[in-house]
């Protein structure tokens, strides 16, 4: 009759076969071939263990890195948008410059006029009113916009703001019925009103004399002259040019340059509030440094006027003497003809005489 409960090797002789016959399979697998092919074997359910293993870990790295390169992807690309809206609204200015002609010599000879205050500002509203063209920005009174301010994106003038609001402004674009801009041919310097049609693809130039020099293709930039608008920008190209015999006007018709349906990052112009005078001296200025080979000198917004202080000196100067101050005429010269030498010598010999 056999024992119910069988009994083994025990643990002790249990472990030291295991390790002998580990010590023989690595000496085996060190000096011979022979379990290669088992080796082998064994890698692919061990690289299948492995995979599954470390699928956490490599799950969490690439949703980190997903979430991590479109949040920096976002901001670089938000970041050269502006980079080149205002790179572009360089180019267009710079392009206006090198094609004006002698009636734009003070946007030609001046190299600060380029450099003109501008802020970037996005599009957040349109009137819902089909028969008005506005739209609305975000940038308001507290950011500096004023009323009239001129605006423009990538291609070209675009309008004007119309109505201020702490933190957004209204905008009355160009192509409003109610708008008008003054232009001119940047071929010729053909001076014209382009008005608003209510066709945000079509402006019209009116009151142009048939006999005009004027084609189509030509590029129709602002003039200025309503010192509403700064000079040189593009605002539309003539699209059509219809001359009727029986008419004294002929019918112009032109494209915006400006993506006035499709833009959604605009440029608020901040113009200069210096005098024509002043604004050629620092012209001159610039030019100067320019053929020197110096870098321009940075312009501010408003140049102080040069006070002459030799008038508060020559007073104190000759106070002492009682002939000088009979004078007045002598105080209201400049600089270089009121500095009198020879009046306090002129006055020793009156105060010889007296003690004589």
């Amino acid at each position: 009759m056999k024992p119910l409960f069988s009994k083994g090797p025990s643990l002790g002789v249990r472990f030291l076969v295991l390790v002998v016959l580990s010590v023989a399979l690595m000496v085996v697998d060190a000096r011979f071939t022979l379990l290669k092919p088992v080796r082998s074997q064994m890698s692919l359910v061990l690289m299948q263990s492995y995979w599954i293993t470390d699928l956490p870990q490599r799950l969490w790295q690439g949703v980190a890195s997903q979430f991590g390169s479109r949040t920096e992807l976002v901001a670089e690309n938000e970041k050269l948008k502006t980079e080149n809206l205002l790179l572009q609204g360089r180019m267009q200015k710079l392009a206006a410059l090198t094609e004006q002609n002698v009636r734009l010599r003070e946007l030609l000879n001046s190299s600060a006029l380029v450099n003109e205050k501008v802020e970037v500002a996005e599009l957040i509203g349109m009137d819902p009113n089909p028969f008005t063209h506005r739209i609305i920005i975000n940038k308001g009174e507290r950011d500096g916009v004023v009323l009239g301010q001129p605006v423009l994106d990538a291609r070209g003038l675009m309008g004007q703001v119309v109505e201020l609001m702490p933190y957004t402004s209204r905008v009355l674009l160009l192509t409003d019925t109610t708008h008008s801009i003054p232009v001119q041919v940047n071929r010729n310097g053909l001076r014209a009103i382009a008005s608003g049609t209510g066709n945000p693809e079509s402006l019209e130039l009116r009151h142009v004399a048939d006999t005009a020099d004027i084609k189509v293709g030509d590029l129709l930039v602002s003039s200025g002259l309503g010192q509403r608008f700064p000079a040189g920008y593009p605002v539309a190209t003539v699209k059509e040019v219809i001359h009727d015999s029986g008419q004294p006007f002929a019918i112009v018709r032109a494209v915006p340059t400006a993506a006035l349906n499709r833009s959604r990052y605009l440029l608020l112009v901040f113009s200069d509030s210096r005098t024509p005078e002043e604004r050629a001296n620092d012209a001159a200025k610039a030019q100067q440094a320019e053929q020197n080979g110096e870098p321009p000198p940075i312009i501010p917004a408003t140049v102080p006027k040069p006070v002459a202080p030799a008038a508060a000196v020559i007073p104190a100067a000759v106070a002492p003497a009682p002939a000088a101050v009979a004078e007045p005429k002598t105080v209201k010269k400049p600089a270089p003809a009121a500095t009198p030498a020879a009046k306090p010598p002129a006055a020793v010999p009156a105060t010889t005489r007296e003690r004589q």
